[in-house]
């Protein structure tokens, strides 16, 4: 039963996505080329959501589903890792024109040939899996 819940909670957010345009190559071509401030709204709006749902957790001390409080780590500061891997992303979210999420929600929408798509995501992440002792972290 719980993951129906999820199930639902994904279909919903890929209509979300849809009908906002996030999922449209169109739309983040236009981001990338800072013709359009479509994109920078959804994006913001996420993270000014993301803020006020982190500072409601924090101050009023909630619980998750098994009772636990809810602790959220700071991350480690200035370090070149998370400027690395930010660029590797948005060059990828650039050069394909979809990050992971709308990946599914494409292929949802009959996009076949994004197929591609999650097979290269699918294999980065099994390189790195591979690699990521090797890595300077």
């Amino acid at each position: 039963m719980n993951l129906v819940k999820y199930l639902v909670v994904g279909i919903l957010f890929g209509i979300v996505l849809t009908k906002t345009e996030a999922v449209s190559w169109y739309r983040i071509y236009e981001m990338f080329h800072f013709q359009s401030f479509h994109m920078y709204g959804i994006i913001g709006t996420a993270i000014v959501t993301g803020i006020i749902g982190i500072q409601i957790i924090n101050r009023k001390k909630l619980k998750d589903i098994d009772g636990m409080p809810i602790e959220i780590l700071d991350k480690e500061k200035g370090n070149p890792r998370y400027w690395i891997g930010g660029i590797l992303f948005g060059l990828g979210w650039a050069l394909v024109g979809a990050c992971p999420g709308p990946i599914f929600i494409l292929l949802g929408a009959g996009f076949y040939n994004v197929a591609f798509v999650l097979f290269g995501a699918i294999f980065g992440t099994f390189l790195y899996g591979l690699i990521k002792d090797k890595l300077p972290h």
